[in-house]
């Protein structure tokens, strides 16, 4: 899979970066996951939009209550990001409330979007790690990986059985699909805006699986995706996902990739591409360390 020529960017001067955190019942988190956004990163960011996934706590009225604190910052500390808050009226799922933060995004005329969860479980403090290979023009995306540090993600609280279905999981994917990812399952991510809108985000999924549709659907433009190492939190915040159905619908898409893309079946022929070949085509997989 040869990288998109067409979107070659050189190292982006003062680009328009946004953040959409996604929350639903994050009336606990909130607050101080958006203070947690690093002071030397604020006068970078133009914009950080709360999408409120029609949550039946308080989110709403903290976020509010952060815009004020937000403004109070502003006047004692000079720049700081417009803080915009949206509750959609019924609830989109995980996917749905991305696609519409990325939409929002790309109408803004951002360069960049950073994904980021209300509930605290990623640290907004090593934001700048994300940002870096989009900033010097290295990848298209840019995933968080808790798995690049040996043993990391286990110090940081992740439960025995999560750590090795994720590993699993994303042997079997990066097997199917012909990666060397260290992860598919990180929810902190990086995104160029002009690639975003080359990706047919009304057609994925509005479930849990979509960050794992979103990736094959940077794979098939030829855009580069970049790993950093992130640190793993394992708190008290609740886990909606059903693993099971899960992972079944990541090894489904990732199936169907391979089929479609990756062994290109027609007529019910199976034409798998030479190693030779496949060698001698530059890798999507642009991980950065």
């Amino acid at each position: 899979m040869l990288y998109n020529e067409r979107l070659r960017r050189s190292r982006m001067r003062n680009p328009r970066i946004g953040i959409l955190v996604v929350a639903y019942n994050a009336e606990s988190t909130l607050r101080q996951t958006l203070h947690r956004i690093p002071a030397d990163l604020r006068s970078k960011i133009e914009e950080v939009f709360v999408f409120d996934d029609a949550s039946q706590d308080r989110t709403l009225e903290v976020g509010k209550q952060c815009q004020e604190e937000w403004r109070q910052l502003a006047d004692d500390l000079g720049k700081m990001p417009l803080l915009h808050i949206v509750k959609n009226p019924v609830n989109l799922m995980y996917g749905g409330n991305q696609k519409k933060g990325y939409q929002y995004a790309i109408e803004r005329g951002l360069d960049i979007v950073v994904l980021l969860h209300g509930d605290g479980q990623y640290a907004p403090e090593v934001m700048a790690e994300l940002l870096g290979p989009l900033e010097r023009g290295e990848a298209e995306m840019v995933m968080g990986s808790r798995m690049m540090i040996k043993g990391a993600a286990r110090k940081g609280n992740m439960p025995l059985y999560k750590y090795v279905g994720n590993k699993i999981l994303t042997f079997m994917e990066n097997r199917l699909i012909g990666t060397k990812l260290s992860e598919f399952h990180s929810g902190y991510r990086a995104y160029s805006v002009r690639a975003l809108r080359n990706i047919p985000l009304e057609r994925l999924t509005s479930n849990w699986h979509f960050d794992t549709q979103i990736i094959l659907e940077f794979l098939k433009q030829g855009y580069r995706i970049g790993e950093v190492p992130i640190p793993t939190y394992y708190g008290d915040e609740i886990c909606r996902v059903n693993g099971i159905p899960y992972a079944m619908h990541c090894v489904a898409s990732a199936l169907n990739f391979a089929l479609v893309h990756r062994w290109r079946v027609h007529d019910g022929a199976r034409t798998i591409q030479a190693e030779a070949r496949s060698e001698e085509q530059p890798s999507t997989d642009c991980t950065t360390h």
